[in-house]
C-alpha cells in the first residue's frame, strides 16, 4: 500500500469498469518531465513506502534537472518480468536452489516465489541443421525436443511448482516478438489497481516493446530473479536523450535502414546509460512495426531504453493482435488522463537531442562485425575489398605470405585477395567458392521478422526472382525463421510461401536462430573448403547482432541487413558483387536482372499488409499460448515444491552458490596477491566472455561432456546447457575470437598459467582450477566498453566461479558491470586517460587492492589503490554505483542478499 503523501491515489472510470490510479499532476514539475521518467514516477507514487522509496525521491523525480549528471537513486519495481530459456532455465535453477538454501536455514521454502508475474518463452534452443526442405520445420523440432528434453522437463516442472511464471512452449515465436504480439498489457490492471505496464527482461532486446510505449529493458538473469521476487531495481535517475524524427522514409527503404542509421549517429552521440525517447511529427508517420524495430536496437547503440509515447498507433497495432477492446479503451484513457499520451508538437525537458529527417535515410547494411558499422548499400562492395584483408593472410604472385592480417594494409596492392577453391556437391555439380562468398543467408530475429513490411518485401522479392528464373548460389544456407506464427499465416494466405521456399528460404523454425550463433553447421563441402583454405566467407541476416564468433564458427564476416537484401544477397552469393549496379543473374531469355527489377513498390508492399494480415491471426495464434502441443503436454516431470535434481543430468545440476553460506555475510576483505587471468582489449562483448555456440570437444567443456558419456553429436551448444554450471565455466572465455594478450598469438580460450614454471600457455578453465586450489585470487584487465552487447548472466557467473574477484577496465557497458557486482565481483575503472598499456602492465604482475574493506563501515570508496609487485601503482575508480549494490556486494552477491532478506521477514 503507498503512503500517499503526495495525495495521488485516484480513481479513472473507463466504460463500466473503475480503476484506481495514481495521479502524475499531484506531483510539481511532472507536466515537463520526458514520458520514460513520466512512468517512473508513478511507479514511485504507487509504491512509496517511507523507506526504500520516499517523498523525498518522488520530490527528486518532480524537480529532476535534466542537464545534471545522475547522481539520484531510486528504487524501480517492474510490474513484471520476462524471460527467454537461455537465460530463463538458470532462473529457474536459481530459484530452485533458493528453495533448498531457505530450507537448510530454517526457512519456508514456499517463500522463494515469483512475486511479480513472470513469463518465459523458449525460443533460443532451436538450431537450423535443417534447412531447404519443406520438412525442415519439423525435423529441426524433433531435433530441439531430443536435444532439450531435461531442459524442458524442469521448464514445465517450474510452471507447476511456482505461482504467477508461465512458459510459452517451443515451436511458438521469438520472446520480443511475442512479447509485443500478446504479452505485453501497455497498461497493467492488478488488484484493482491501473499502472503502466514496465519490466524487466534476461536479454538485451526486451527493449523491442518500447515501440508500445512499455518502459523495459534487459537484465542479467541475476536481477531478473531479484525483481521476481520483489526486490526493485536499484538504479540513478538517468538522462534522458530526446531524438526528433521529422519527414518520411523515402520509397526504397526500409526499417532496417532507419534503425541502421539511428543506431550509428546514437553509438558516435555516446547514449550508454542513459533513455533515448522519440518525439516529433515523425513519431506518427512511423508505424508501430518500424518503432518495435528501433526499440529492439538499443542495445547495439548502448542506451538503457528507447521508447516511444503510446498514441493511436499504439491502439490499432494492439487492435490488429486481438486485444481486447476493454484493455484498449483503458490504455487510451489513461494515457490522456496521465499526460503519457503523444503530442506531435511537444518538446520535453531533454538532456541531450538529436535530429533524424526520415527523407535522407539511405539503403544500408551494417559489419562485417559490428552493428554500429554502416555501410551504404551502394558502398558495401568497395568497402567489402577495404576489409577482407583484415580477415585473410595474402600471398603475393611468387607465393610468398605477405601482409598477416594483423599488419592488413588499407588496400591490398593485388586487389581484392581471391583464393578460389573448387567444390563438388553432393548432387555432383561443382563451383568456385572464394572470400567473401556468402555461405549464410538468414532471415532471422525479432528485430525484423516481427515487421510485416520488410518480410513481406523479402517474399515479394522472392517471388519475382522466381519469376524471373533466378535462384539462390548453391553454397548459400538460407533459413527463414519468423519470430512467430502469425508471420507464416499471411505468407500462405498471400500465397507468397512457395516463391520463399523455390529460394531455399523453406522455414527453419520458429525462434532466434542464426543471430544468436544457432545457425547449424554449413554443409559439409562448404565447411571443409573454408577450414582447409581458410577462406573468409561470410553471412548476410536480418538480425541485431553480427559480432565476431557468433553467427557460424566457420564464417568471420557477418552482416546485418534487411530482409528483402537477404534474399538479394543469396541470389548474388558474394559481398564482392554490387547488388546496386551488377546484375544479380539472368533471367530464363538470358537477360541481366538487377535488383531494382525485383524490387516491390511499397503501394505493392502495403497491399498485401494490408489484404493478408487480420486480427483472427493472432486471436488464433495466441488462443492457448501456454498449453503447448501434444509433445509439450507428454513431458513427464516431477511434483512438489523442490525440485529432484539428477546427478546423472548434464542439463541441470544445483549451482554452488549458496553452498556454506550463514545468515550472516562474512566481511568485505581487501584483494592480495592477485593474479591476471585474461587482459583483454576494447569492445570485449559477453559474447567473448559467456559461453554460446557449439561446444568443440577439444575443450575443457567438450571433455567434461565425454567424461560423462555424451556423444560428440549430443553435445548440444552451450545456450542449451546454461543450467549446468559445469558445462558453463568452461566456457567462460572460450570464444573462439577471444584475444588474451597474456597469451599472444593465440585466440580462444587460452591463458598463462603461472602456477606452473614458466606460465605456460593452457585453457582458462584448467589455469583457473589450479589458481583456485593454490589459493591465489584472479583479476582480469580490460579496455573500454567491457561487457557490452546481450545481458549475460553467464559473462559474470562464469567470471565469478572462475574465481575472478575484481575487473579493471577502461570503461563497462551498464548491464555486465551490474551483473559482477550481483555475483560478488568488484568492478574497478581505470583512472580517467589511462589504460593497462599506458601504465605498462603486462598481465604478468601480482596484483593486491587495498581500501575495500571500507565498504564494511557502510559506505562505498570512490577509489581503491591498486599496486603490483613490479612497482604500478594507480588508484581505480569503484564502479559500485548505488547503494543498493552495495548492500549486494557486501553480501557476496544479490542472490545472497535476497535469500537473507526473505528468510528474516
Amino acid at each position: 500500500m503507498s503512503a500517499n503523501s503526495f495525495d495521488a491515489r485516484s480513481t479513472l472510470q473507463v466504460g463500466d469498469e473503475s480503476y484506481e490510479i495514481f495521479r502524475l499532476d499531484k506531483v510539481e514539475g511532472s507536466a515537463r518531465l520526458p514520458y520514460s521518467l513520466k512512468v517512473l514516477l508513478e511507479n514511485l507514487l504507487r509504491t512509496e513506502d517511507g523507506a526504500n522509496i520516499t517523498a523525498d525521491h518522488i520530490r527528486a523525480l518532480g524537480t529532476w534537472d535534466s542537464q545534471a549528471q545522475p547522481s539520484q537513486e531510486i528504487q524501480f519495481t517492474p510490474a513484471r518480468v520476462i524471460m527467454q530459456d537461455f537465460t530463463g532455465v538458470p532462473c529457474v535453477v536459481d530459484l530452485a536452489t533458493m528453495r533448498e538454501a531457505v530450507k537448510e536455514l530454517g526457512g519456508d521454502p514456499a517463500k522463494i516465489n515469483p512475486l511479480a508475474p513472470a513469463e518465459l518463452v523458449i525460443d533460443h534452443s532451436v538450431i537450423a541443421d535443417k534447412f531447404g526442405t519443406n520438412d525442415a520445420f519439423q525435423q529441426n523440432v524433433e531435433l530441439e525436443y531430443g536435444r532439450n528434453r531435461e531442459r524442458y522437463q524442469f521448464l514445465r516442472w517450474g510452471q507447476t511448482a511456482f505461482d504467477e511464471f508461465k512458459v510459452v512452449p517451443p515451436g511458438t515465436g521469438i520472446v520480443h516478438q511475442v512479447n509485443i504480439e500478446h504479452l505485453a498489457r501497455v497498461v497493467m490492471v492488478r488488484d484493482g489497481k491501473a499502472y503502466p505496464d514496465t519490466l524487466v527482461g534476461t536479454d538485451s532486446h526486451t527493449t523491442m516493446v518500447n515501440g508500445l510505449g512499455v518502459l523495459g529493458w534487459g537484465v542479467g538473469g541475476i536481477e531478473a530473479e531479484a525483481a521476481m521476487l520483489g526486490q526493485p531495481v536499484s538504479m540513478l535517475i538517468p538522462r534522458v536523450v530526446g531524438f526528433k524524427l521529422t519527414g518520411e522514409l523515402p520509397t526504397g527503404t526500409t526499417a532496417t535502414d532507419l534503425v541502421l542509421t539511428i543506431t550509428e549517429m546514437l553509438r558516435k552521440h555516446g547514449v550508454v546509460g542513459k533513455f533515448v525517447e522519440f518525439y516529433g511529427e515523425g513519431v506518427a508517420a512511423t508505424s508501430l512495426a518500424n518503432r518495435a524495430t528501433i526499440g529492439n536496437m538499443s542495445p547495439e547503440f548502448g542506451s538503457t531504453a528507447a521508447i516511444f509515447p503510446i498514441d493511436a498507433e499504439t491502439i490499432n497495432y494492439m487492435r490488429l493482435t486481438g486485444r481486447p477492446e476493454q484493455q484498449l479503451a483503458l490504455v487510451e484513457a489513461y494515457a490522456k488522463e496521465q499526460g503519457l499520451w503523444l503530442d506531435p508538437n511537444a518538446e520535453p525537458d531533454y538532456s541531450e537531442k538529436l535530429e533524424l529527417d526520415l527523407s535522407t535515410v539511405v539503403p544500408s547494411i551494417a559489419g562485417p562485425k559490428r552493428p554500429q558499422d554502416r555501410i551504404v548499400l551502394a558502398n558495401a562492395a568497395e568497402q567489402f575489398k577495404l576489409d577482407v584483408v583484415n580477415y585473410v593472410d595474402t600471398v603475393d604472385e611468387a607465393g610468398v605470405e605477405s601482409f598477416p592480417a594483423s599488419d592488413a594494409p588499407a588496400i591490398h596492392p593485388n586487389g581484392t585477395p581471391s583464393n578460389p577453391v573448387p567444390v563438388t556437391a553432393p548432387d555432383g555439380t561443382t563451383y568456385e567458392l572464394d572470400h567473401g562468398a556468402v555461405t549464410v543467408a538468414a532471415i532471422t530475429s525479432c528485430t525484423n521478422t516481427s515487421n510485416p513490411y520488410v518480410m513481406v518485401a523479402a517474399a515479394l522479392v522472392a517471388k519475382k526472382a522466381v519469376e524471373k528464373g533466378l535462384t539462390r548460389k548453391p553454397w548459400v544456407k538460407t533459413t527463414l525463421a519468423p519470430g512467430s506464427k502469425v508471420v507464416m499465416d499471411y505468407y500462405d494466405k498471400a500465397g507468397l510461401t512457395p516463391y520463399l521456399d523455390k529460394l531455399g528460404f523453406n522455414l527453419v523454425g520458429y525462434g532466434c536462430t542464426t543471430c544468436i550463433g544457432n545457425s547449424g553447421p554449413l554443409p559439409e563441402e562448404v565447411s571443409k573448403a573454408v577450414n582447409e583454405h581458410d577462406l573468409a566467407v561470410t553471412s548476410v541476416l536480418s538480425g541485431n547482432r553480427n559480432f565476431e564468433g557468433r553467427i557460424n564458427p566457420d564464417v568471420k564476416m557477418n552482416y546485418l541487413a534487411s530482409p528483402p537484401l537477404v534474399v538479394a544477397y543469396a541470389i548474388a552469393g558474394s559481398m564482392k558483387v554490387d547488388i546496386t549496379r551488377d546484375a544479380l543473374g539472368v533471367d530464363q531469355d538470358g537477360n541481366p536482372v538487377h535488383l531494382k527489377d525485383i524490387w516491390p513498390s511499397e503501394s505493392e508492399v502495403n497491399d498485401v499488409v494490408a489484404n493478408a494480415i487480420g486480427e483472427d491471426m493472432f486471436s488464433k495464434s495466441y488462443s492457448d499460448v501456454f498449453a503447448g502441443d501434444a509433445q509439450w503436454q507428454s513431458l513427464p516431470i516431477p511434483t512438489g515444491n523442490t525440485f529432484e535434481w539428477d546427478a546423472e543430468s548434464t542439463y541441470v545440476r544445483k549451482p554452488p552458490y549458496f553452498e556454506g553460506m550463514g545468515m550472516e555475510p562474512a566481511p568485505v576483505e581487501d584483494i592480495t596477491g592477485a593474479r591476471v587471468l585474461a587482459k583483454l582489449g576494447d569492445s570485449v562483448t559477453t559474447d567473448h566472455i559467456s559461453p554460446a555456440g557449439a561446444i568443440k570437444a577439444d575443450t575443457p567443456a567438450g571433455k567434461y561432456l565425454t567424461e560423462h558419456g555424451v556423444e560428440r553429436r549430443d553435445f548440444n551448444s552451450y545456450g542449451s546447457r546454461r543450467g549446468n554450471h559445469e558445462v558453463m565455466i568452461r566456457g567462460t572465455f572460450a570464444n573462439i575470437r577471444l584475444r588474451n594478450q597474456i597469451a599472444p598469438g593465440t585466440e580462444g580460450g587460452y591463458t598463462r598459467d603461472f602456477t606452473q614454471e614458466g606460465g605456460p600457455v593452457a585453457f582458462i578453465y584448467d589455469a583457473s582450477q589450479n589458481y583456485q586450489a593454490a589459493g591465489v585470487p584472479l583479476v582480469v584487465l580490460a579496455g573500454k566498453e567491457y561487457g557490452s552487447g546481450s545481458s549475460r548472466d553467464w559473462a559474470a557467473k562464469g567470471t565469478a566461479l572462475l574465481g575472478v574477484k575484481a575487473v579493471v577496465a577502461e570503461s563497462y557497458e551498464r548491464i555486465h558491470r551490474s551483473n559482477l557486482i550481483g555475483m560478488g565481483v568488484l568492478p574497478l575503472q581505470f583512472p580517467e586517460g589511462t589504460s593497462a598499456e599506458s601504465l605498462g602492465l603486462t598481465g604478468e604482475e601480482t596484483f593486491s587492492i587495498s581500501g575495500v574493506t571500507e565498504l564494511n563501515e557502510g559506505r562505498t570508496p570512490r577509489t581503491v589503490k591498486v599496486t603490483t609487485d613490479t612497482g604500478v601503482e594507480f588508484d581505480a575508480v569503484v564502479r559500485i554505483d548505488t547503494p543498493g549494490e552495495a548492500d549486494y556486494y557486501r553480501n557476496g552477491g544479490i542472490m545472497q542478499y535476497v535469500l537473507r532478506n526473505l528468510i528474516r521477514k
